[in-house]
């Protein structure tokens, strides 16, 4: 394929890096910053890429990182707030544009919202950017009044001289503006805050959300716009054969209908219009390489793997190895579990959707991105232009729990596939397309948390404690043939239990991974890993508990002891505090403790049985997260993910029937009402670390926390989720 023709106004370099995204070249001296986002004018104002200042005295506070519900939006103006001594109730969010460079993930290498990311490598960078700003105002009142700068006080947006002199942000900005920003500007020391950790920092989307004037995708309605669906494979890896489409053309406002790489599309004046007309093609599908095996044929296969009956060259990896593990597999008197955890739909409120315009080499994307960077990068191979060519208007979001980040921007791409089409059309060429999948779209035709299997031998020593511990996982990879391929181990499979302090506390660990090859679509799920290696490792050690003559909790102090897992100790005794000594009749408690995204969470979940089935009551969560820009928003972050990984563990499972998906919509997926959540009570141990993760840490320990109730209340232990089966 030929280099793409050089745009007017694009460096040689830009050019180069065209040619390395359409061809496939390697360029030298491009960094990937560089590399994804070429061609792209975004401009820095005066105070940096995440700051501005508006003459009505309010300051913009450019946030990089997508609102899908999480409400890191505050937390990120509060950390700027704080540093520039602002008028919190003066301070805005917008979303940033796209570009890897200046709105790129520390923690990702990409402009992506995730991994519980968003506060924590945004800490010391927004931090450094409001007390830049701060210098500059400071210098610039210094000059104006001609005295010392350190005799200049910022409180609330207002700039002061005991000489009585004073200037609001909005009176000093032109001055400010040409001050030198600063190399390393003094942060303030934490414990002058009066912002961040206080109740103050409240959700800044809040009343946009609750009087309907947030924007998300299907509010998006551009002149001449025209909507597409797409009809997908029943079966994961089918291709189009051919399709009859006589019948959808008749549909009245269908525009068109035709194949892209995905299914065929039809393109039409109104979302009705393109669902009618979907629903009358007449479709022949290529199953030829398409999954054609059962769910419960995959759970016995990777059950196989995991006990020792699979095939023998099957390839494992090591993701922890101490002492002999010969000894591992052997011993009198071991306790032996196999886990099994199905599939997981993301299941968020707003499906797939996505406006895309295409003019030329010029893109415009219009939607809930989680992952920009991502998306300009799959749109520009598309289009044939430059990544930065690529412009993302990223919206609100009505969820996502790691969906709308696909290595292949699936959903953006048939947007952008359709969209192409369109421009090159002589009757409607640069018309607007929005995409719409449905619940069933998404439900069927998505990405799953993965299928994984478990299976774990422990024996104890004369105290007690596990003395070697033999762990074998079974599951997809999601890191396989991605644009980030995990270096080593996959440990988006296994972490939870790698690093956890009870393997730390095992002399003896003979750990591994295997990844069969399916052809169902996974991702990255909600707290990803820890989604079941928490539940492993937290309902094992109550039943060693058990099996020792030990209580549960004190069994989890000697064994983070042995570890020297203090976090973990802190936030399990805190919960136990708040718990309080004793249960009201009829409730039985559980508790479960986890680390994941750099945080620690402990639950104790009382749980009881209404007509056979399980209901959690109360939930006292402790967490240690480091600093808490947002106690408000870390309780409610605590409450939705318990929520979510409630729901999973009572009732969540997707289900293949011959490579075919189940499941269609809420009626078959069941998840959580409103009657069933448990009151979650949040309590946050003190900690002067820096922010660590909270957007995923609450939704994988209720899981175990509730098994571990069942357990002390009928001895009986849960080897399958859902629980509705186990029970």
């Amino acid at each position: 394929m030929n280099p793409p023709v050089k745009p007017e106004g694009l460096s040689r370099r830009e050019v180069v890096v065209g040619a390395v995204l359409v061809g496939g070249a390697l360029s030298v001296g491009c960094s990937p910053a560089d590399l994804m986002s070429a061609g792209s004018k975004v401009e820095v104002g005066a105070f940096g890429p995440f700051i501005r200042f508006e003459p009505d005295g309010f300051v913009t506070v450019i946030s990089k990182h997508v609102e899908f519900g999480q409400g890191s939006h505050a937390g990120l103006a509060a950390i700027v707030a704080e540093e520039l001594d602002a008028d919190w109730t003066k301070v805005r969010v917008e979303q940033s544009p796209a570009n890897a460079k200046l709105y790129g993930n520390g923690a990702l290498g990409a402009q992506l919202t995730g991994g519980s990311s968003a506060i924590s490598n945004s800490w010391e960078q927004l931090r450094k950017a409001g007390a830049g700003a701060r210098a500059m105002f400071v210098e610039a009142a210094a000059n104006r009044w001609n005295v010392p700068a350190g005799e200049v006080v910022v409180k609330d947006g207002v700039l002061t001289h005991a000489s009585g002199k004073s200037a609001a942000f909005a009176d000093l900005m032109a001055d400010a503006a040409r001050a030198t920003p600063p190399a390393n500007p003094v942060l303030k020391d934490p414990r002058t805050f009066t912002l961040i950790g206080t109740d103050r920092v409240r959700r800044k989307d809040a009343q946009a959300k609750s009087d309907g004037s947030a924007r998300y995708t299907q509010d998006v309605h551009l002149p001449d716009m025209l909507t597409a669906m797409v009809a997908h494979a029943p079966r994961f890896g089918g291709k189009v054969e051919g399709f009859d489409a006589d019948a959808a053309r008749k549909v009245a406002g269908v525009v068109d209908v035709f194949e892209i790489p995905t299914g065929v599309a039809v393109v039409a004046r109104s979302t009705w219009a393109a669902r009618l007309g979907r629903e009358a093609l007449n479709v022949r599908w290529d199953e030829g390489k398409a999954e054609k095996r059962g769910s419960a044929e995959i759970t016995a296969a990777f059950r196989d793997l995991a006990t020792g009956k699979g095939p023998a060259d099957q390839k494992w990896e090591s993701f922890g190895a101490k002492g002999d593990a010969a000894q591992a597999a052997s011993g009198a008197d071991a306790f032996e579990a196999v886990y099994e955890f199905p599939y997981l739909a993301h299941a968020t409120m707003e499906p797939m959707n996505c406006v895309a315009v295409v003019d030329g080499s010029h893109v415009r994307l219009i939607h809930g991105s989680q992952g920009q960077t991502l998306d300009q990068l799959n749109t520009a191979k598309i289009v044939g232009t430059l990544p930065g060519s690529v412009e993302v208007e990223t919206l609100f979001a009505g969820g996502s729990f790691g969906r709308r980040a696909t290595f292949t921007s699936d959903y953006v791409a048939e947007c952008v596939h359709v969209a192409k089409k369109v421009a090159s059309q002589k009757d409607w060429g640069g018309k607007p397309v929005k995409l719409v999948w449905t619940r069933e779209d998404d439900m069927r035709a998505g990405y799953y948390r993965p299928l994984v299997v478990h299976a774990v031998r422990v024996t104890l020593d004369k105290d007690g404690l596990p003395a070697t511990w033999r762990h074998r996982i079974v599951s997809q990879s999601i890191m396989k043939d991605s644009p980030m391929p995990a270096k080593g181990v996959d440990q988006t499979a296994v972490e939870g239990a790698m690093d956890s302090p009870y393997l730390k506390a095992t002399p003896v660990v003979d750990a591994q991974v295997a990844f069969p090859e399916v052809g169902v679509p996974v991702l990255w799920w909600r707290s990803v890993g820890a989604t079941h290696t928490a539940f492993v490792m937290e309902h094992t050690i109550d039943q060693l508990a058990r099996k020792a003559g030990k209580d549960p909790v004190e069994y989890r102090r000697a064994l983070y002891a042995k570890a020297g897992a203090a976090r973990h100790l802190a936030a399990l005794d805190l919960a136990v505090e708040k718990a309080g000594p004793t249960v009201s009749d009829g409730w039985t408690r559980g508790v479960a403790v986890h680390e994941s995204f750099g945080s620690v969470v402990a639950q104790i979940a009382e749980v009881r049985l209404v007509d056979g089935a399980p209901r959690v009551g109360r939930v006292v969560t402790a967490i240690d997260c480091g600093v808490a820009v947002s106690p408000d928003q870390i309780a409610a972050q605590m409450e939705g993910g318990t929520c979510y990984g409630l729901s999973a563990t009572l009732y969540g499972e997707i289900t293949l029937t011959e490579g075919a998906v189940d499941q269609s919509n809420f009626d078959t997926y069941r998840v959580l009402r409103i009657g069933e959540a448990p009151s979650v009570e949040t309590h946050i141990v003190p900690s002067a670390a820096p922010p660590s993760g909270v957007g995923e840490p609450g939704t994988p320990v209720i899981g175990p926390a509730l098994a571990n109730a069942l357990l002390a209340l009928s001895g009986q232990a849960t080897a399958r989720l859902p629980l509705v089966r186990s029970v």
